[in-house]
């Protein structure tokens, strides 16, 4: 019988890891300014404002933000946002990563599996796992926060970009 864990299978993230790294990189760009309101965040990104209470209780415990009660409260983060690794992220939101159970950071889910300490394809999963990480802790919320250029076939790009025409050629044919 297999052991099966709720978090398991082919690398998936979740809405909730999606969100709250979008809510995270909300945070980062406005880092130093003081508190956010979740209202603004969900407005700004597109997210609904009650899974965004939900996802905040989780970043809280992982002391990655921090919140202000009253009238100007809100969010903020708690460190800078180069000092926080997305690893540190996901983990908070989605838990260990583990691609399938026996290669989980977390021992207590590794040892779930009775195959373990004879399988052979463990190794590619553990592979698998330390890649994921490798990416994650490779890349801090600051550099995730930058603005990117617009992309010239995004409906939102400005008009300039969108054209497909060549511009005017400013050379001229001599006819003999």
């Amino acid at each position: 019988m297999r052991t099966t864990f709720p978090t398991t299978g082919a690398v998936h993230f979740s809405t909730r890891g999606e969100y709250g790294v979008r809510l995270m990189v909300e945070l980062a760009r406005h880092h130093g300014t003081g508190p956010i309101s979740l209202t603004d965040m969900a407005d700004h990104e597109s997210l609904p404002r009650p899974y965004l209470e939900q996802l905040v209780v989780s970043l809280r415990e992982a002391g990655l933000v921090t919140s202000t009660r009253g009238a100007h409260g809100g969010y903020e983060l708690t460190r800078d946002p180069a000092d926080i690794r997305m690893g540190e992220v996901v983990r908070a939101l989605e838990g260990p990563i583990a691609p399938m159970i026996c290669a989980s950071e977390d021992p207590a889910h590794a040892g779930l599996c009775e195959r373990t300490s004879f399988c052979n394809v463990n190794s590619l999963w553990g592979r698998v796992r330390d890649a994921v990480i490798g990416a994650l802790d490779s890349l801090s919320l600051a550099e995730l926060a930058q603005p990117r250029p617009a992309h010239p076939f995004h409906p939102g790009a400005p008009a300039q970009l969108v054209s497909h025409r060549p511009a005017p050629s400013t050379t001229q044919t001599v006819s003999r």
